[in-house]
């Protein structure tokens, strides 16, 4: 069971935030600028649409995707 306190933090984690998952998944490079949450997948995946600057400086919109684990806590990214 997801808890009230823990679905709380699942939908609010910040640009930061969601950059320092990815960075722990292997994406050492890329930054957010902005990160909005969107919803939850069928998957049960927390679904965040995040702004960042491209190769040509522009902004681009991505899609980031939260997987907990309620076995042990642990929260994991990918997009």
């Amino acid at each position: 069971m997801i808890t009230a306190e823990k679905l709380a933090t699942l939908t609010s984690f910040t640009a930061g935030a969601l950059t320092r998952a990815i960075r722990v998944a292997g994406y050492k490079r890329d930054t957010f600028e902005t990160a909005k949450f969107v919803g939850i997948t069928n998957g049960g995946q927390f679904c965040y649409s995040c702004a960042f600057v491209d190769e040509d400086e522009e902004m681009d919109v991505c899609k980031v995707f939260l997987t907990y684990d309620s076995a042990d806590g642990t929260v994991t990214a990918d997009y």
